[in-house]
This record gives structure tokens, sequence and C-alpha cells, in this order.
């Protein structure tokens, strides 16, 4: 079934089409990426609007739709009018995860058919991954241990946060990426207590530790891992949160598999951070599913009352977090298969000292 077939079956009597307005379920549907764009689906015929920028490439690579150009004589709600009149739609399904209030009351005021909240079903078939789809986010990952690999011979005291992640954009791009799957972290020493900290202007010293928070996206899909690393020495406190992190982790991910609970595989490594004496220092969950956006569902974390199953990919990314001090994170991502996971970031997870 390919994707279009999949948002094709979940019309029925009450949703007779869908209106894609997201990029990222516009690519999902069209198996291609346009920047911009509109799409609606429906059981007799779906079509792709787009502007003069995007046309010629969405015409040459956008199979299964009628690829259509959005103009000012022919504006997105005449185009949508007309699929809507030419379909016998009287129902649209919508995304309201990604639609704004403002473009929602358009929507209402322009179409001549209900609307109607659909996120749940349009999102719903994005948890389980297409082979085609894992192959690409193998891909990104990819080129993120590339970056990672070239980073551990960049790294040097003297070098500012922001320098850093500099070189880290740039070996991500150099290597393949078509571009980031979120702003890099890059942050050191007491910086790395704060989990989502800025880059900033502060300068790496010895005995720093180095948070990195990266991944590429290839082919519209995304890669994320984390590495911390030490500059030049590490005391005896930080190799043992190291070393605790990195059992949480390495536990959890043998406790994935189809089956298991988000909420189950993130009490895993939460319960080793916790007997560690760390347990009020983790403060995120465990790890979070990822595809098209970085961030997707389900979720292995406190409240993940989903089962896994095979397909699915996620996040590995336990960590503990000293306020003023530092922090530890080591990130992986995991493709849940038939009876566990596979781990697709091959990145080393030791406890790497950079010599100065």
């Amino acid at each position: 079934m390919t994707n279009l077939e999949k948002y094709i079956s979940v019309l029925d009597e009450n949703v007779d089409g869908l209106l894609l307005t997201s990029r990222y379920s516009r690519m999902y549907g069209a198996e291609f990426d346009i920047a911009e764009g509109i799409a609606i689906v429906t059981k007799n015929g779906c079509r792709y609007f787009t502007d003069s920028r995007y046309i010629e490439s969405a015409q040459n690579n956008i199979k299964g739709f009628a690829v259509m150009e959005m103009s000012r004589d022919n504006p997105y709600g005449k185009l949508i009018n007309d699929a809507i009149s030419d379909f016998g739609v009287h129902t649209l399904g919508y995304e309201e995860t990604y639609l704004t209030v403002s473009e929602l009351m358009g929507f209402e005021k322009k179409l001549n058919a209900k609307l109607v909240p659909y996120n749940e079903k349009i999102y719903g078939f994005r948890a389980i991954k297409e082979d085609w789809e894992l192959e690409r986010m193998r891909k990104a990952q990819q080129i993120t241990d590339q970056a990672f690999s070239e980073m551990l011979t960049k790294i040097k005291p003297g070098l500012s946060e922001k320098q850093l992640q500099a070189e880290l954009v740039y070996s991500l791009l150099k290597n393949g990426a078509d571009g980031m799957a979120f702003e890099p972290i890059v942050v050191s020493g007491p910086n790395s207590s704060m989990p989502h900290g800025v880059p900033g202007e502060r300068i790496v010293q010895e005995g720093d530790f180095i948070t990195m928070d990266f991944g590429a996206t290839y082919q519209g899909y995304c890669a994320d891992m984390t590495r911390t690393v030490a500059v030049g020495y590490a005391t005896e406190e930080m190799k043992k949160v190291y070393d605790t992190v990195l059992q949480a982790q390495t536990a959890a991910i043998a406790a994935s598999k189809p089956g298991v609970t988000g909420r189950q595989i993130d009490a895993v490594a939460r319960g080793i951070i916790t007997d560690a004496g760390y347990g009020a220092y983790f403060g995120h969950g465990y790890g979070h599913s990822l595809g098209m956006e970085c961030h997707e569902a389900p979720n292995c974390n406190p409240g993940g009352e989903k089962a896994m199953e095979k397909g699915v990919v996620s996040s590995a990314e336990p960590g503990i977090y000293l306020p003023g001090k530092f922090g530890v994170r080591i990130e992986d991502v995991v493709i849940f298969t038939e009876n566990g996971c596979e781990n697709i970031t091959k990145s080393p997870k030791n406890l790497i000292i950079i010599k100065v």
C-alpha cells in the first residue's frame, strides 16, 4: 500500500476528503518534498497545489496527484473549491496540530466544505516506517556519525561553543546532509548541565565536558544523536555520572522490543539513574520517535502508554544534569524490529577524553 493509499483508506462516511497543509503530511502522501503547497485527497481524485517556484519540480516528481499551479488568478481557495466540487466532497479532515487559528478561520470562511479535526488519523501512519523511509534514516544517521568522527579532531581548548557549532554544521553539510534536523546544541563545562542549552561565547577549557546534540536530514528524514566528551581529563565524579548514563541507556535499549510500552522502557533507564542517586537530575523522557520530524510519536517517557510496534523509530537518550557543574547525555536512534531493536547509531559510546 502506498502512502497515498493509506490516506485514502481513512476516508469514510464522516470525512470524504483530506486537506493536507503541513509540509510533512504533503511529503508523506506524495513521497516527495515540496517546501510550500496544499494537497487534497479523496477517493475520486487527488490534487496537489503549489506556486511557480516549485511547480516544475512538483510536476516532475509527484505521483498519484494531479499537480496544479497556484497563482493570483487561481489562489488556493479557488483551487480547493474546484476540487471539492469536482470530487463531490462534503467534509474535509484537516491537521489541527499544524494549522494556525488564523489559517483555520480563513479556510472555514472560503471553502465549500465542512472542516473536521483529523490529525490523529492523518498523523497515525507515520509511527510505523516503511523500508524506504528506514533507508533514508540510516543514511541520515551515517552522515551524522561521520560528522561526530570529524568533530573529535576539531575540539580543543580555546575554541568557543559557537565555533564548534559552526564546525559541526559544516561537517554535516560536507558529508551529504540536506539540512539540520534541528539547531545543533554544543555546550561545554557548566553549560552542559542545561539539556537544551544554546551555544554561546564560552571558551572550551581543559577539564570540561562537551555535550553535542545534532542530526542530519536526508531526503526529508531526520537523524538525532548526542555525545558527551571530556577535554583533557575527567574527574572521578564525571566518570561516575557518565558510566551511570551509559548503563541506563544500554539496559533500556536491551529492553526495547515490540509489545513493551514507552513508559516501561523509560522506567528501565530511570531506575538505574535513580538507584545511583541521580534520579532528581534526569528530568526529560528517555526517548521520542522521529522520522520526517525530529520529535514524533509514540514516545518512551513516563507518560508513554502505547506499546511499541515493529517499524517504530525512537531515540534512546537518558541524561544526568548537575546544575552549575556539568551534564551528560548519550543518545542513539533505534528501530524496533520483530524481536528487539536495531541501533543505527554507530559512533562509539565509551567515554572519550580529547587529548590536549
